[in-house]
């Protein structure tokens, strides 16, 4: 199979040659097609897969192929993503594949995120775009500012569906999504697609053509995964050891919040080791300045909270760290997904204290993983692993629910004297936001705000 036999006209085979793109991936094969034809399309597979070229490059074919755009503030494609840094990589994409387009069927392509000035962004949008690559919050902000029309939009792709899927996201993208035109084309990719969210997905597309490549053995990344026992406290030097040990070049590790991104990028520079922090609260430009630092190798490892696990292409990143184990075993693939991408291999390592062995045994159940593991000498725990046979391992989704708790608090406030304060609050009740074809977010509740990215 080759690029041509896609559909695909001379100028985008040109910017694919340019890359030394001889042939397409498995999800590229499926999806082009399908998207050039107008269909929907569900698709899941392996990070590094090629999932973002599998929808540009159809999207470029077709809106070069409906000619120029009309006056006014309306956009044709919309690409809605989870974080800042996602989006301008894919519209990245979206210039390397179009370089070669005439002066005339150039297309307008803008990046709308928030953590900058919301003025450019407007300035920008006026005449409207061709492609906008959005994440929810910035757009809602140009929508309600008039900048921007979405009743135009002939293409919707939600990009690493299932995070914005997820309660924190919910919300907007209900609102972005009331916006749209009922007759649309609409695209769903990500590595991951949990039994939630596609119930959800269900409703937003129709009939659409279905990829599951993310279990086909012949495509998943060449990834060493290692899990490494160790008390907590002893994680840093741990970290430090290997990283001198293998001469690891780049290192992208993950922690838990963000206090803990600067906590330990500090202690690996007080070790000798250059470092950086990465998190959804620096201004926009800490972190593309943090982030373009380590691609250019100039800090040689980087301490990120989650923010960094999708979508973000990092080329030849060798070994990639969990210092705080995720919370979701859904976070644990996008997490490792950042390493042997694009063919080449790379180094998942997990750190493993007694405290968290349970949660990691969960991950292990739940990606169907088995993963021996180890000690090194001089770092070997001390800590005993208490066997916690009812323990969920903390896992995302199975702890009580907000409403159990709640109904909890209400059930001990009706025991409280007269004079106790009960801070319980009761559920929020009304209906859920519906689309044209039925209910999109059915959740008896309102979701948690998300902070907007």
């Amino acid at each position: 199979m080759s690029f041509s036999s896609l559909g695909l006209s001379e100028p985008l085979l040109r910017a694919l040659a340019d890359r030394d793109y001889a042939e397409p991936t498995p999800i590229q094969t499926a999806a082009i097609p399908a998207v050039l034809r107008g269909e929907d399309v569900w698709a899941s597979a392996q990070t590094g897969s090629g999932k973002t070229a599998a929808f540009v490059l159809p999207i470029i074919e077709r809106l070069v192929a409906d000619g120029p755009r009309g006056r006014g503030r309306f956009v044709r494609a919309l690409i809605l993503v989870p974080t800042r840094e996602l989006a301008a990589q894919i519209a990245g994409e979206i210039h390397d594949y179009g370089c070669h387009l005439s002066q005339e069927a150039a297309l307008k392509t803008l990046v709308v995120v928030g953590g900058v000035s919301i003025n450019p962004q407007m300035m920008a949008l006026g005449g409207g775009a061709d492609i906008i690559v959005a994440t929810p919050g910035r757009l809602l902000d140009l929508i309600e500012h008039n900048a921007v029309s979405l009743s135009s939009v002939a293409t919707l792709v939600l990009d690493e569906a299932d995070r914005l899927f997820a309660l924190g996201f919910a919300d907007e993208l209900a609102r972005v999504l009331a916006l749209l035109p009922a007759r649309r084309q609409t695209l769903l990719f990500s590595a991951t697609f949990p039994a939630a969210v596609q119930t959800l997905a269900e409703n937003l597309l129709r009939n659409p053509v279905r990829i599951a490549l993310a279990s086909t053995p012949e495509g998943k990344p060449d990834i060493i995964q290692r899990a490494i026992e160790v008390d907590a406290p002893q994680r840093t030097q741990l970290l430090r050891n290997l990283i001198v040990l293998h001469d690891w070049k780049r290192v992208l590790v993950f922690v838990a919040t963000k206090y803990a991104t600067e906590h330990v990028a500090e202690k690996l520079c007080r070790l000798g080791i250059e470092a950086a922090a990465f998190h959804g609260e620096q201004s926009q430009g800490a972190r593309t300045q943090a982030l373009a630092d380590f691609k250019a190798s100039r800090v040689r490892v980087l301490i990120a909270t989650d923010v960094a696990s999708r979508g973000i292409d990092i080329a030849q990143l060798p070994v990639v760290v969990n210092y705080d184990l995720p919370r979701s075993p859904a976070d644990y693939t996008h997490r490792i997904g950042r390493t042997g991408r694009a063919g080449e291999s790379g180094v998942a390592v997990s750190f493993v204290s007694a405290e968290t062995d349970a949660h990691f045994r969960l991950i292990e159940k739940r990606n169907r993983l088995h993963i021996e593991r180890e000690q090194i000498a001089g770092f070997e725990p001390l800590e005993t692993i208490v066997p916690a046979p009812l323990s969920t391992g903390g896992v995302k989704g199975k702890g009580k629910s907000k409403k159990d708790k709640l109904r909890e608090a209400a059930g001990l406030s009706a025991t409280l004297p007269a004079n106790t304060t009960s801070f319980a609050r009761p559920a929020a009740s009304g209906p859920a936001p519906s689309s044209e074809s039925g209910e999109l977010f059915p959740f008896s509740r309102r979701p948690p705000q998300p902070r907007r990215s």
